[in-house]
């Protein structure tokens, strides 16, 4: 089947992470792959660029003020275009109590530890598209 358009399709990712100086490296280097970035350093904006941009894929720190990375998450399956996007939850904490685990996995999250080199950020970021490429791709089929 032909391709619909000739213009290739950028992938938009979304990045929330408390942290600037993540968000910011983060996104320099996905932005070095092609990739379109948005950022949000918490919960509230996050859940707004989401709703607003409707990213294909979004990489989200776990550990956050107020609203943290599952609250995030629960909230993002509600939005009926964001129900299925791809999500990385990256943290540093390597100890998890069980039932976040669980719950990470039910909501659909792959669970990446920090640090992330380069190497490990770009192959997250193709593995969450290659999720939306394939829906995508099965939705035209």
């Amino acid at each position: 089947m032909p391709a619909l358009s000739s213009t290739p399709i950028t992938a938009t990712i979304l990045i929330v992470d408390d942290d600037e100086g993540v968000t910011t490296t983060f996104a320099r280097m996905l932005r070095l792959e092609g990739y379109q970035v948005h950022t949000a350093v918490n919960a509230e904006t996050g859940l707004r660029q989401a709703e607003r941009n409707h990213p294909d894929a979004i990489i989200l720190d776990l550990r956050m003020p107020l609203v943290d990375g599952l609250g995030f998450l629960r909230r993002l399956r509600t939005f009926d275009k964001q129900r299925e996007t791809p999500v990385a939850i990256v943290t540093g904490d390597y100890f998890l109590d069980d039932s976040v685990s669980t719950e990470l996995r039910e909501l659909g999250a792959e669970l990446r530890f920090k640090p992330l080199w380069l190497e490990d950020l770009v192959g997250l970021a193709r593995t969450l598209l290659k999720v939306t490429t394939d829906r995508r791709r099965d939705a035209i089929h």
